[in-house]
């Protein structure tokens, strides 16, 4: 004989009827959110439009999302630039190295001042501080990289920026929020700080770990100025940025009026196309990489700069 089966009622829970106040707070919540949209994207767009369309017709204006006269003659002027590929693998190179180095170097200062044993943590940070706000200026600096043997060299790209105040503290302040309890047990079972930091604390520190990263590959991709004033005499250490600042300039010179630029040797492409068309490709890159950054991104930020 068969057994009784016990049948599972399943009670679907009724709709809350929305009221007249829910229905315009969502409608004014969409148009919000719509409106933001829109003034967040439109900036890239136009640049987009701007950079696909002839440089002599963009100059008369009306070009919104899409360009009115397509061409890639401006992307052409920025690939044909004469260092552009050097610029680019140097670029790259830095942005790696720099990003790597950079993560190493902060993490571990910021797991010694986060221990609450190091008997100077307190008096470390607030110098730390102290170098956020004064500097010894340009010429000093210059003179001391030089001293260094840092000018005319790669290194001058990433050894200056391993250690940098804000990102200390940033994650300090985040490692100070994981319980102690996990460091302590770990030391009964006879892991030392080298363990500690490897195996415990650095699994949970990737939220931070990913935002810190992500504020120094922003900063190696996008700087020119190092580029500028310590390697301007040596070619094989150009970058991509230095390289497009170098470009708009002679553009920029070259363009002095609507008519020269068209009339000259039939020249398409105006510092306003040429320089729309170099902000997108460096864009580019950060715009593929935050996607995969973005889910910790938020986190570390909040976290790691709050501490109750």
């Amino acid at each position: 004989m068969g057994k009784n089966k016990e049948e599972k009622v399943v009670v679907k829970p009724k709709k809350r009827k929305l009221t007249t106040a829910d229905k315009v707070f969502y409608t004014f919540n969409f148009i919000f959110m719509f409106a933001f949209v829109v003034i967040t994207l439109y900036p890239i767009l136009n640049t987009l439009a701007i950079s696909l369309n002839d440089g002599t017709d963009a100059v008369r204006g009306g070009i919104h999302l899409f360009p009115r006269v397509f061409t890639w003659k401006n992307y052409k002027t920025v690939l044909a630039i004469q260092n552009f590929k050097r610029g680019a693998f140097i670029t790259v190179a830095r942005t790696i190295v720099g990003t790597i180095t950079a993560l190493i170097a902060n993490a571990l200062l910021a797991f010694i001042v986060s221990r609450k044993r190091f008997l100077f943590r307190s008096q470390l940070s607030a110098f730390w501080v102290i170098t956020m706000y004064v500097n010894g200026g340009l010429i000093p600096t210059f003179l001391l990289f030089k001293a260094l043997h840092l000018t005319a060299s790669f290194n001058v790209y990433w050894i200056p920026g391993m250690v940098s105040a804000f990102n200390i503290l940033v994650m300090r302040t985040y490692m100070q929020g994981i319980p102690d309890s996990l460091e302590e047990s770990a030391q009964l079972d006879g892991a030392g700080y080298f363990t500690i930091f490897l195996k415990i604390i650095s699994p949970l520190c990737k939220p931070v770990y990913a935002t810190i990263a992500l504020f120094v590959a922003v900063y190696q991709w996008n700087s020119w100025f190092d580029a500028m004033i310590y390697n301007r005499m040596n070619p094989e250490y150009t970058t991509l940025q230095y390289e497009l600042m170098k470009l708009l300039n002679s553009v920029t010179q070259q363009s002095g009026s609507v008519a020269d630029a068209a009339a000259t040797k039939g020249q398409t492409v105006t510092p306003q196309s040429v320089r729309s068309a170099a902000t997108i490709i460096t864009v580019i890159p950060i715009i593929m990489l935050y996607p995969f950054l973005q889910r910790y991104f938020v986190t570390g930020l909040t976290i790691g700069g709050v501490k109750e």
